[in-house]
């Protein structure tokens, strides 16, 4: 048997903080109401966060998990059902935690495992779920097997794990096939021997520090079970899967007709890398592991994947029922600020994805993309609109109104901008290194967050220099503080509390249908259940509101009779039975 081994790193300390520490005895009970252990995941709210930028403890300007610790009943009072911790296994970061060296461990970074279980035992006590990134299409190039497989000749045992192969041309100087990587350049690195004599190529689909494991060999899958057990073991409640449409590639590994299209979408496009049938064996696989978990205490366990496909059908075919639960709904996380995109994205979720006993997936953000009120600040043509924070206020309404689950990524609650003007010398995004441009470059959504204070690092560290904190905060941020959000009751935050509030308590919403109502060209407006109406307008001018008396919830002031643009809103509306 194949294995790998890494060491603990010492555990870290807790910073007070008045903040975070605050807390009622309502926030702190458990969800314990009957028939919340089954199914919890079918309309669940999960925050996102990332780590390395939630929270510092130690003053090393790098969040840890004693800091996600601390940040627990924030999160409690905002709401959500819980939480989705981005990788904090050990790694070189040359992808932060997606080259991961060791599944089984805790970057002394972040902290050690019995953090780790102190962080886990908290948020339980809290009744929030905790999920973990899972990462198997590929590993780092610091990973056991394939410092292994380095020194091996080829055809040796751990070659086998990777993608090992020779080279085309004469003195097979020539890649094995023509594929680019998602991150830019080839897709294939030479290796060399001892003797600095070159060797065979192996393959990644993202970064040389990233080599992508060889599904074929079954050692790769029985290492990744006992991977899921050790984190299962200790507790968590599901797991989020990195690139769940990969894994596998075509056997042959031939050339693509289309060489470049993941480096010039930076997407699984490549379909002869991406979506291969022998994916779902194993989500087939690991559903089956989760309830065998699930036999025992009557706890689902959920596995939710990146699942980055064309299509909603093609999508349809990941979640199954014998497969993953869910897989994440990108097509609205992607659809312009445009009445007719939502209404087509929506509609086409809901048709193809319930049709599998699934439910839809929403997310309008991550740690890959544009944050939603810079995104949202720019009409089609690429000019400067202005409204992006409404926007992005209205579309958080509608996506907590929307049938199924949803994924709230940090920052997001604070209306948080875009870092767009970060200098050259700080990017630490390997697409700006291996490119040189900075289109796609994902440190902007990563900052660290604000939490309280005037200035850098705004309470995210316990550092006093700001400029410590592993990117650069600016002091725009002020505005957006965590403490400030709290305290004002227009805020974000308090829109986002509200609606979660309203979700978890009103039986229209969350899990179940929705139908559409006939409304305005630029208004999108659809009936939950009985009688819960939620509305957007996508134009600019107001226009009278579908229903009739002062909303429920609106993103942004909204006048008794009026829906104003870039504004969302929900009513609770009993028909005229006449």
């Amino acid at each position: 048997m194949l294995t790998a081994s890494a060491g603990n790193g010492p555990s870290v300390g807790l910073a007070p903080s008045p903040l975070l520490a605050s807390d009622t005895a309502s926030d702190a009970a458990p969800d314990t109401a009957p028939g919340t252990a089954q199914r919890w995941w079918r309309d669940a709210v999960i925050y996102q966060v990332y780590v390395r930028s939630f929270r510092d403890t130690t003053g090393d300007g790098i969040g840890d998990l004693a800091g996600v610790r601390t940040g627990l009943p924030y999160l409690k009072k905002l709401g959500v059902d819980g939480i989705w911790l981005s990788p904090f296994y050990p790694s070189p970061q040359h992808d932060h935690g997606y080259d991961v060296a060791h599944y089984r461990e805790v970057d002394p970074a972040y902290g050690d495992l019995a953090e780790f279980d102190r962080l886990a035992a908290d948020a339980h006590r809290l009744g929030l779920k905790v999920l973990l990134d899972v990462v198997p299409n590929h590993c780092s190039s610091e990973h056991p097997w394939f410092r292994t497989a380095l020194e091996e000749e080829p055809g040796g045992p751990f070659r086998s794990l990777f993608h090992f192969a020779d080279g085309r041309g004469p003195n097979g100087d020539l890649p094995p096939n023509n594929w680019r990587a998602m991150f830019g350049g080839p897709a294939w690195s030479r290796t060399e021997d001892a003797e600095g004599r070159p060797g065979q190529w192996y393959l990644h689909m993202f970064t040389p520090e990233q080599p992508d494991l060889n599904w074929r060999n079954p050692e790769v899958g029985a290492d990744f079970e006992k991977v899921l057990r050790f984190w299962l073991d200790r507790g968590v409640d599901g797991f989020r899967i990195d690139v769940a449409a990969g894994l596998f590639k075509h056997p042959e590994l031939p050339d693509s007709p289309d060489p470049s299209a993941d480096e010039r979408t930076r997407d699984s496009v490549n379909p002869l890398a991406w979506n291969q049938p022998e994916v779902h064996d194993v989500w087939r696989s690991w559903r089956a592991l989760c309830e065998e978990y699930t036999a025992r205490d009557g706890h689902d366990r959920l596995l939710v994947g990146e699942v980055s496909v064309r299509t909603p059908g093609e999508q349809a075919a990941y979640v199954r029922p014998d497969e993953l639960h869910q897989a994440f709904f990108f097509h609205l996380l992607t659809a312009p600020w445009d009445v007719d995109v939502f209404r087509k994205v929506i509609s086409e979720a809901l048709t193809d994805i319930a049709a599998t006993g699934s439910t839809v997936t929403w997310v309008l953000n991550n740690h890959d993309q544009v944050r939603t009120a810079t995104r949202y600040a720019t009409g089609p043509g690429g000019e400067a609109v202005g409204a992006g924070p409404a926007r992005a206020r209205a579309a958080a309404l509608l996506m907590l109104a929307l049938p199924g689950a949803a994924y709230v990524y940090q920052g997001e609650e604070l209306g948080l901008p875009e870092v767009d003007d970060l200098p050259d010398e700080v990017l630490t995004d390997p697409i700006f290194h291996r490119t040189g441009s900075r289109q796609h470059v994902r440190d902007g959504c990563r900052v660290p967050l604000p939490w309280s204070g005037q200035a850098a690092p705004f309470g995210f560290s316990s550092g006093e220099d700001g400029a410590g904190t592993w990117l650069p905060q600016p002091a725009s941020f002020a505005g957006h503080t965590a403490d400030g959000a709290l305290a004002d009751t227009g805020s974000f935050w308090h829109l986002y509390r509200e609606g979660l509030q309203l979700r978890r308590t009103l039986p229209q919403l969350g899990e179940g249908t929705l139908r559409w109502l006939d409304s305005p060209p630029q208004v999108l407006a659809f009936v939950r259940g009985d009688g819960l109406v939620c509305a957007v307008n996508f134009g600019t001018e107001p226009v009278p509101a579908p229903a009739p008396g002062t909303p429920l919830l609106a993103s942004g002031d909204c006048p008794e009779g009026t829906l104003p643009g870039a504004t969302a809103a929900w009513w609770m509306h009993t028909p005229d039975p006449r």
